[in-house]
């Protein structure tokens, strides 16, 4: 029987190999091996992603499904990432599993590198079961909807042959069993669309006095390190300062940096640190002001000051009511429940507010409604 092929892509779907009424696909390949495994990579345009991945096991039990649930909360932000990117997204390869007898056609042949590069043939009635990805492949079928365009781009697909639910959920755990989460200090760091991000970044670079103390990668200080602060509670704590100020980056930047040198002013021991009189370990171990919830509480107490003025000189005296505070961590009366609980400091959105709603009060400002309203709910739960 002829072959009919129909090109679309580098992607070529064929009717008639030799059995009649037989349709498949044929995509360019590499073929690899693992763990005496033959595996293949190949490319995929995106328009044809939802077609082939079909997600349909989520009324299945756990033990019978080879993928987690899709968390549909996540979609919309990853669709949301490609769509406002077109020029520089960037997508890793999906990783899945295909239950049919494939066939592999390499282009060379005595053992030369030609031989590990082809064409793969699968039926179209094959089922493929994605192992890493499903978010991801969601995202495209939701991205396609506002960008059809986008369809004539392609996605690199990492193929493996499905020999059952056990291995494919096999694959599943160890594709995951050291998967971390990086931390958000890098994040913010090497993230160059985030105009908060750059904010933050010039912030730190400017200042002598972050820069020193401040750690850009991770955002958990061991016992030992130098540092005071961490990117990633300054980048919270900017854009609690930041919020609602419209001016241009470059005047925020000054804000923000003036803000924060009048803070820093208020805290001998941050400096005491700076100049190697204390260790930062010390500091963070006896007192909570360095910490991200303070830092945080400090950047919301700062928007209000930003937001009524813009002059530094209007700012100062309410800040020097910062020197008022017992900022031991040993002071229970006030920290705790409030930035502390069971003598750990809690950054949960509840503590942020009590804890600012704790410092406004000492330096003189007004409570707003949310923190008024948290403050009053922790008071009656005292008594």
């Amino acid at each position: 029987m002829a072959q009919t092929k129909i090109k679309t892509s580098g992607v070529v779907r064929a009717s008639g190999r030799g059995r009649a009424g037989a349709f498949e696909y044929v995509f360019p390949a590499i073929r690899g091996v693992q763990a005496g495994r033959e595996y293949y990579v190949t490319m995929c345009p995106l328009r044809l992603i939802p077609r082939l991945f079909v997600f349909d096991e989520e009324e299945l039990p756990p033990e019978m499904r080879a993928q987690r649930t899709l968390n549909k909360s996540r979609v919309p932000e990853i669709a949301r990432y490609v769509v406002d990117n077109p020029q520089s997204y960037v997508f890793s390869a999906l990783t899945a599993s295909v239950n049919a007898e494939v066939a592999f056609e390499p282009f060379g042949v005595g053992g030369g590198p030609g031989e590990r590069v082809g064409t793969l043939t699968i039926p179209m009635s094959a089922k493929f079961v994605i192992n890493d990805g499903q978010h991801r492949r969601a995202a495209i079928q939701q991205a396609l909807i506002d960008s059809p365009e986008l369809g004539d781009e392609s996605i690199a697909i990492v193929m493996f042959l499905d020999i059952g639910l056990n291995r494919c959920q096999q694959m599943f755990a160890d594709l995951n069993r050291y998967a971390i989460r990086p931390a958000k200090s890098i994040g913010v760091l090497y993230d160059h669309r985030d105009e908060m991000s750059a904010i933050t970044k010039l912030v730190v670079m400017r200042s002598t006095f972050l820069s020193d103390l401040t750690e850009m990668e991770t955002s958990n200080l061991a016992a030992r390190s130098r540092k005071l602060f961490t990117l990633s509670a300054l980048y919270n704590a900017n854009k609690s300062l930041l919020d609602g100020v419209e001016t241009s980056l470059e005047r925020r930047v000054d804000l923000a940096s003036t803000y924060w040198q009048l803070v820093a002013s208020q805290f001998p021991e941050w400096h005491q640190v700076r100049n190697r009189s204390v260790s930062a370990g010390e500091i963070r171990r006896d007192f909570i002001h360095s910490h991200g919830i303070v830092l945080h509480a400090l950047g919301k107490i700062g928007n209000s000051l930003v937001l009524a003025s813009h002059d530094s000189a209007v700012w100062e005296p309410t800040l020097r009511n910062l020197r008022t505070l017992d900022w031991h961590r040993t002071n229970a009366a006030t920290w705790e429940g409030r930035a502390i609980l069971g003598g750990k400091v809690s950054k949960s959105a509840a503590n942020v507010l009590l804890t600012t709603a704790t410092i406004r009060r000492a330096v003189g400002l007004p409570l707003p409604p949310d923190e008024q309203r948290t403050d009053e709910a922790f008071t009656k739960g005292e008594k």
